[in-house]
């Protein structure tokens, strides 16, 4: 089989079903692709959705994921996958015409062993108009190249819309399990961590034409949601990064009292904004650092008493 396409699910049931068929309708052999929904441990009743559309669909297949967390999903998916070639499609997005063809296109180039594409929000509400260009990709945007292309230095494609050779990912381990969506947390990196490490072996190749719609709830468009992605994100680089000690933590608070002296001086709600949005990842990278000071003083602790 060439291709698995992977959809991980938690509690987005006609989010999914959409996602699936936007998947199912692709003018592309039924008998060279399967589409495996990995159910991460949801409450709603897109087990039974899924196995209702597997009467008809015989190459989509369910499976349940019990520990909780994106990572362990994934990797549920890579451990479940047939194909050659694995690819990942978010659950609230939706494949464009052509989708599966051209990521097989793309990752059939010698050498290429990752590949992405396109990425086009679908704003419920509208675009707000205070982010910063700095952080779109935030919101999981990508219109890296209008050709195929090679993405070198620190290019990834985000998850919503990447692909794998299927053994290549298995060689890799997947994806950290310590980073990744969890329940409520928005924590993240483990698509750059694992795609960065592919790189050093292979190549990591773009395609515009691989084209996904990635659904953005109006939830996601209000600024106290953005604050908290932001924190998250410097918890996520501490972790990813394993950072720790004074020079860190004094780095994150010297790094916070420039972004408040910034504060006044800026000249747009996207300036100040972006201000905030820096100090919201300080913040994050400090409780990471706090947390990990805290927990080495409990281990001597203990050892001491022993």
């Amino acid at each position: 089989m060439e291709t698995t396409v992977a959809i991980c699910t938690h509690n987005r049931a006609a989010d999914t079903v959409e996602a699936i068929n936007s998947v199912l309708k692709q003018n592309y052999p039924r008998d060279r692709y399967e589409v495996v929904v990995v159910d991460n441990r949801s409450s709603d009743d897109i087990a039974s959705l899924v196995r209702s559309m597997m009467k008809e669909e015989t190459n989509l297949r369910y499976v349940f994921e019990e520990r909780l967390g994106l990572s362990y999903a994934r990797n549920r998916a890579i451990d479940e996958a047939r194909g050659e070639n694995i690819v990942f499609l978010d659950d609230d997005a939706l494949a464009g015409d052509g989708w599966l063809r051209h990521m097989r296109d793309c990752l059939s180039i010698e050498g290429v062993a990752c590949a992405g594409g396109k990425i086009i929000p679908q704003w419920e509400s509208g675009a707000p108009g205070w982010l910063p260009d700095e952080y779109k990709s935030v919101y999981t945007i990508l219109d890296y190249s209008d050709t195929l292309a090679e993405m070198k230095g620190t290019a990834i494609p985000y998850g919503a819309n990447m692909g794998f050779k299927t053994e290549v990912i298995r060689f890799y381990g997947g994806f950290r399990t310590d980073l990744g969506r969890s329940g409520k947390n928005l924590l993240s990196g483990e698509e750059s961590e694992l795609i960065h490490k592919i790189k050093t072996s292979h190549a990591v190749y773009y395609t515009p034409k691989a084209v996904v719609f990635h659904k953005i709830s109006a939830k996601r468009t209000k600024l106290n949601w953005f604050m908290n992605r932001m924190y998250w994100q410097g918890v996520s680089d501490a972790i990813r990064f394993e950072l720790s000690g004074p020079r860190a933590f004094s780095k994150a608070v010297l790094r916070i009292g420039l972004y408040v002296l910034r504060l006044p001086l800026s000249l747009s709600r996207k300036r100040a904004v972006l201000q905030l949005a820096k100090i919201a990842l300080q913040l994050g990278i400090l409780r990471e650092l706090v947390k990990g000071t805290r927990h080495s003083l409990e281990a001597a602790s203990n050892r001491f008493v022993k």
